[in-house]
Parts: C-alpha cells; structure tokens; sequence
C-alpha cells in the first residue's frame, strides 16, 4: 500500500465526466501490424518494469487521507491492451478521429490507470498505429516518456523478452479500518516532512528572488486576454496535430536567440493570432495566456512514478504582427521566469497544499473542473529521443502527444520531439473548438513566418519607457 504525493491526489480528485485527466499518445510504426497476441505477450514481459500498472486507486474514508495504490485482485490484461482498425482509405483523417473518440473516453477508475490501443488498417505500406493512455495522477509528462520506452527497444533485431506463465499474486487490498488507521497517523509523518517543504518554500534566497518577480507575474495575470478559448467544456474531443523539423527551429534560434522551446511558443502564438483573426477577435494587444507546465524532477527520480511538476504563467503576444519581435517577447518573459524560480515556488506551495488531504480533495475538483478567465491555453514541450526506436522489431516513425483539458480551457498543444522532427498534438473541445484545425495549420505557418525572419537577423532592443523591462512591454 503506497500512499499518492498531493500533486497526484489532486490531479485523482479532480476528474469529472467531462474532464477525463488522462495523458496520452498516438504512435505510429512502419508494418507489417504484430498480432494482438504479440504486443499482449510483451506488455506482459514489461509488467515488472512498471509495477503501478498492476495497480488500482484505494480511497481513504470521507477522504481523511490521500488515496493509496494497492494491487488489483482482478488484474486482466486484455481489458487494457486492446485491438482496433480505422475504416478505409485509413489516412490521417481516420485516424485522428479514431483517437479523438478514445482519447475522449474516461479511464475506469475501478481499474489500473491505462489503456494501449493496437490500431491496424492504415494506409501506406501496412503501417499501424498505437494509442497509450495513462492518468495523470500515474505519472507527469516526463515521468510519462520513460514508461513509454519500456515497451521499445534500440535494436529492431532485439528478441522480445519472454512473457512470464503467470503474473505474482496481488498483495491483499487494505481494509477500511486499515485505510483509516493509516490516515489517522499520516498527519504525524507529514510533519515530519514540514521542516523541508517549508524550508523549499521559505528558504531566504529563493524567496526574495520569488518575491521580486511576484509583481511581473501578477501583471501578465491582469492583461486583458482572449476569451473565446474560456467557456463549458463538454465530455467529447476533437484532436489533429501539426510538425516542424527540429533542425530548422535550431537555425532560427540562432539566428534570432532564444531557445528551442522560445521558437515553440513563439509559433504555438502564430496560430493562435491566425485562430483570433478567424474568429474577428484579433487587435494588436491581444494576448493568449498559456499554463507552460515545467519539469521539477531530479536526475535521482528519472524513473519514479509520480508527478514531479509545476507551470508558469506566460503572455502569448498574439497581437503582435511581426513573428521575430513576438519571439523576443516570449524570450525576455521566459527568461524572466527562470530567474525569479517561479516554477519551484509553485511546486513547493503544492507540496504544502498535501497537509489537508479533505480540503485538497474538495479543492482539486474546484479548481480543475470549474471554468476560469485567467488561463486560455496549456503548452507543454517534453524532448523525446532522437534516435530510432523500436516495437518487436517494427520502427516508429511518429510520436503524437495528447494533454487533457481542465479549468473551462478548450484547448492545449503538447509537443514530442522524437528524430529531428517536432510532433504537436492539439486538443480541443468538440463543441467550443469546431476551429481546430485552423490552429494546426496556423502552428505550421508560425514556423515558416519564423524562418522568413530568420533570414533578416535578430530584432533590435523592444523599445520600453524607463524604468520597464521587455516583459512589461507585452501588450
């Protein structure tokens, strides 16, 4: 019995109907398709690598305590790993809206967190496709990549490893009393652990630093922003995605400065103007606020399965025209982030909020499933390997990430990059984003805008009343 972190019991508590917390992946491999019974036999021999997904969730009693994983009694692997085909021709359109329907289906929170979709039937020399779907409060985005690669291999001539004649015997679930008896002492072990939650949240240095970049923070909270993106969001999905080659997001970057993740967003703000201007509600100071979420987890927890995350706040300049200036406002907001560690503060307020286990589960729900003006989008950019990999000898050629909705936000860009190209999975809301595609395409037109500018060399200094920073400056 392992009692969740506050960061997965609240991601747990949060979901409704219509706001499944899956995070989730379509793959797609060069053929001939395995057979069913052969991805069966290798998740089976994955099994012990990821002992979580034998696992369901156990919730303490008027939630007096945050839930525990105990074993599943009745662990059934082909309820998981399923089998599928997109009708013809099975182009891209099939498929993406093959995986919009599955993506938009609850996981049974009466079972382990996680599904795999085999998908047969596409076009193009045999190819096929899989859909992988675990919760969020399994594990974060890059605790997600290295569950991921336990199914691959480096070598396509690697010889699966054998299935085991039987999986070990589930440990016996906990009691009621004994899920009690549990939450009864686990105030005492909480503050045992106080001192360094609030020494990472008090800690002088860091805090002053904090403390200093509050008030930008704060500001780009107060901006006026789009607000068609806010609204009700319904139980089904639409889902498309959009690629860049990584090799020419580098050239821009070192033409223009930043960072790759600078270039990201700064094409992710591209076709977020093209979607306004569709809609009429593009002006030169209209901003998209995005929920950029950022990896707290240490070289020590690269495998652990837990959440290990935390988000900043960053203006997307929408209404700025020129594709280079919008990147150098990106730049000196991001930049500015990173020096006031805004990202570690949030995390470590997290950890705080776990003292309360009723108040965080009344809480999460509150926050995640009710609608709110301040944040319109999520963008979240997780590096993947550039090297090839491999299912039971079948290459992969694409990675398509998927990032669930909360919050009354209709829509959110995950990016993998995965062999020099970036993939972009786009979620929306089937109802509030019948758009989405001009976002998609918008995405791919904000990179060929970027390279355009690229051409001509990085922008001058953004010109600020004294005293300003080019933060401030943002519209």
């Amino acid at each position: 019995m392992e009692r969740m972190n506050s960061l997965d019991a609240g991601f747990f508590f949060a979901e409704t109907e219509n706001h499944p917390l899956h995070i989730a992946s379509v793959t797609v491999f060069e053929g001939p398709a395995p057979t069913y019974g052969d991805l069966i036999r290798l998740v089976l021999s994955k099994l012990g690598q990821v002992p979580r997904y034998r696992q369901r969730v156990r919730t303490v009693p008027l939630n007096l305590g945050r839930p525990v994983w105990v074993d599943d009694p009745h662990f059934q692997i082909r309820y998981h790993v399923r089998h599928t085909a997109v009708p013809r021709p099975g182009g891209p359109d099939q498929l993406r809206n093959l995986a919009g329907r599955v993506l938009s289906q609850r996981l049974d929170p009466d079972r382990p967190l996680w599904e795999i979709w085999l998908v047969e039937g596409l076009a193009g020399d045999g190819r096929w496709a899989m859909i992988t779907k675990v919760h969020h409060c399994v594990v974060d985005g890059i605790g997600g990549v290295d569950l991921l690669t336990a199914l691959f291999d480096l070598d396509p001539g690697a010889e699966p490893p054998a299935a085991p004649a039987e999986l070990p015997p589930a440990e016996p679930a906990p009691s009621g009393a004994a899920l009690l008896a549990g939450a009864a002492t686990e105030p005492l072990r909480q503050l045992a652990g106080l001192p360094g939650a609030a020494r990472a949240v008090l800690d002088g240095r860091a805090l002053r630093t904090f403390g200093l970049g509050l008030p930008r923070a704060i500001g780009r909270l107060v901006r006026p922003a789009s607000s068609s993106l806010n609204g009700p969001v319904g139980p089904h999905r639409r889902w498309l995605w959009a690629r860049a080659e990584l090799a020419e997001i580098k050239r821009v970057r070192t033409a223009l400065g930043g960072t790759v993740n600078d270039v990201v967003l700064a094409a992710v703000t591209g076709g977020f103007r093209e979607l306004l201007a569709m809609r009429g509600e593009l002006s030169p100071t209209t901003v998209v606020r995005a929920l950029v979420p950022v990896s707290v987890r240490t070289l020590a927890e690269g495998g652990a399965l837990a959440n290990r995350v935390s988000g900043v706040l960053v203006n997307l300049p929408a209404g700025e025209e020129d594709p280079a200036r919008r990147l150098f406002l990106l730049r000196a907001q991001m930049n500015g982030i990173k020096r006031t560690h805004e990202a570690v503060g949030g995390e470590a307020l997290v950890r705080l909020a776990g003292f309360a286990p009723t108040l965080l589960a009344l809480g999460s729900r509150a926050a995640l499933s009710q609608s709110q003006p301040l944040i319109q989008t999520v963008v979240t950019n997780v590096p993947g390997p550039q090297f090839p990999l491999y299912v039971l000898g079948r290459r992969m050629v694409e990675l398509y990430p998927y990032v669930p909705l909360a919050m009354g936000i209709r829509v959110a860009v995950a990016v993998f990059s995965y062999e020099g190209t970036l993939h972009f999975g786009l979620t929306g809301d089937f109802d509030g984003m019948p758009d989405l595609d001009v976002l998609a395409t918008g995405i791919e037109t904000g990179f060929d805008e970027l390279r355009t500018a690229a051409k001509h060399g990085p922008v001058g200094p953004v010109q600020t009343p004294a005293g300003q920073s080019a933060d401030d400056s943002l519209p």
